[in-house]
């Protein structure tokens, strides 16, 4: 290893037969010791990704978003844009992770690809970019399962929600999941099955259900070039003070808020068997499965709409549960609700998982405040129990805007889309910008490489402007999109404290065996899976106050 802040492999390219049989082995080379259960598959490992996507998650909670910001045309054609350069960032992202498979993600990346000279600079803002998105994606997920709870329990009752209602249901929502990943770790892996298929079959049931029972359906006119501008609080709204390309690309968020998060797969890598593929595969698969049963989602709900004004207006506040009501009437209407809230609910809980294990492996290396508190894997459930509920507690706070802000789920959503992609971006241009110092693992685009992360970085440049522009017209205290001031909370902060303080303690990742080629320092046989688990670790950087 010629600097702390880099490895070098000992060949070009990892072989495929060694990352299945030495997944531990490979850890170790990356410094690391096995401390997390590896006890997923691929399948599980996509599974969590396309669970943490879940389109039926995304797109219900931002429909009303998408109908009012540049309409049905937008929403349809918006979605096959932004699944295309998704795709292109999900493709590069694989790559760097089958070269790099750790529960680090982006992070580590982003040391691994850097120069040395700047390698704990890009880690340390990478990572922090990723905690944000991390636990803004977590916000809006959870807080849009509240919200659904809520709208559900309107339904043949005299139930009347209000915002503090919801933020209560929200605790509980996220209470509940931290208990799950808390106590019932053991059993993720099978709800995770549950999940893969609740959410595969429940959409596609959703869709189905609703177009089938549909009294009357609307023209194709309608769903594929109707353009609609209801971004004005007053009537104005900014296709008429800007122009109606400024709507189209702010309308794009619903999708590429839905279609975010698969970096889960990586973050999983430390708990998948055959990491070096599995990861990948994993993280192409959620994409382009997503890509297509939200795309049909979208075009089922469009079409099954009976009247645009009614459910954009609809009393129950969710136009998805109106299009229920015309369609399958109430007491479908709650069966089609409960399988939406299930979703959203597994979503919720399999991204606080994905989100404790980035904070772990941010702690691990020295970065949050309190690492040697938040960096203790329990030794009964072998999970990172301590940051389940940081996770937890930081999402609770980010959702709390809501008491006050017409805009606050939106701008949730926005800010959970600006920091993963900038966290995703930022290894990915290391990658193009340093290309001698990556080293492939067994999945590789070849030829294609650079064009595809040239493509995605540009892209991810493209939306983390777009989505701190305002998003309703007239701006005020209600209708402001604070994406900017958190988004502008976190880079002060990094940059700050890294100004102050971190450029002189934080290395970049942390090894924890001495010698990451051999373990030898340690006395370790990196390939024994049990003195991997137990051989206590030299643990690099303490924590610096």
């Amino acid at each position: 290893m010629p600097d702390s802040h880099t490895e070098t492999k000992d060949s070009h390219t990892i072989e495929a037969g060694a990352v299945q049989t030495g997944d531990e082995a490979e850890l170790a080379r990356m410094g690391y010791k096995q401390e997390l259960k590896r006890d997923l598959s691929m399948m599980q490992n996509f599974g969590v990704s396309f669970s943490i996507i879940s389109v039926i998650t995304g797109v219900p909670s931002l429909f009303l978003f998408g109908l009012t910001t540049g309409g049905p045309a937008v929403m349809v054609w918006g979605w096959v844009v932004v699944a295309f350069f998704t795709m292109m960032v999900g493709l590069a992202m694989a790559e760097i992770c089958s070269a790099h498979p750790t529960s680090g993600g982006p992070y580590f990346w982003a040391a691994m690809l850097a120069k040395p000279d700047i390698a704990p600079f890009a880690s340390w803002v990478t990572g922090w970019f990723n905690l944000l998105g991390q636990v803004a994606v977590t916000t809006g997920i959870s807080y849009a399962c509240a919200n659904f709870i809520s709208t559900a329990c309107t339904l043949g009752t005299n139930y009347q929600p209000n915002s503090h209602k919801t933020v209560g249901i929200y605790a509980a929502v996220l209470f509940a999941q931290g208990m799950i990943n808390t106590f019932g770790v053991h059993i993720l892996k099978y709800l995770n099955n549950v999940s893969v298929w609740w959410h595969a079959v429940g959409t596609t049931a959703v869709a189905i259900a609703v177009l089938a029972a549909a009294p009357k359906h609307q023209s194709a006119k309608f769903v594929f070039r109707t353009f609609i501008d209801g971004t004005g609080v007053d009537g104005i709204g900014w296709s008429q003070r800007a122009s109606p390309a400024y709507v189209a690309v702010i309308g794009i968020l619903m999708a590429q808020y839905t279609l975010t998060g698969f970096d889960a797969s990586a973050h999983m890598t430390e708990e998948t068997h055959n990491a070096a593929m599995s990861g990948p595969i994993g993280i192409v698969m959620a994409i382009g499965v997503s890509a297509l049963l939200g795309w049909f989602l979208i075009l089922a709900l469009l079409f099954s709409m009976q009247d645009y004004d009614t459910t954009i207006a609809s009393a129950t506040g969710q136009p998805v549960t109106q299009i229920f009501l015309d369609t399958v009437h109430e007491k479908g209407a709650i069966v089609l609700m409960v399988i939406v809230i299930g979703a959203m609910f597994f979503c919720g809980t399999f991204s606080v998982t994905s989100n404790s294990r980035m904070m772990y492996a941010f702690s691990r290396d020295g970065a949050l405040p309190g690492s040697s508190f938040f960096h203790k894997v329990d030794r009964r459930w072998r999970s990172p129990i301590r940051t389940v509920w940081l996770a937890c507690t930081l999402s609770f706070i980010l959702g709390l805007p809501s008491l006050g802000s017409s805009v606050a789920f939106s701008a949730a959503t926005s800010i959970a889309t600006i920091g993963l992609y900038i966290s995703y971006a930022i290894p990915i241009a290391l990658r193009v910008l340093y290309a001698p110092r990556f080293t492939r693992g067994p999945f590789h685009l070849g030829a294609f490489s650079y064009p595809i992360a040239s493509a995605a970085v540009l892209w991810i440049a493209f939306i983390s402007i777009v989505f701190c522009l305002p998003e309703l017209n007239p701006v005020d205290s209600q209708t402001l999109n604070y994406a900017p001031v958190a988004v502008g909370i976190v880079v002060v902060y990094a940059l700050g404290l890294w100004a102050l303080s971190a450029r002189r303690w934080f290395a970049g990742p942390v090894k924890q065996i001495a010698d990451s080629g051999t373990a030898e320092g340690m006395g370790i046989n990196i390939t024994d899976p049990a003195a991997m688990a137990e051989k206590p670790g030299a643990y690099g950087a303490a924590e610096k106050s």
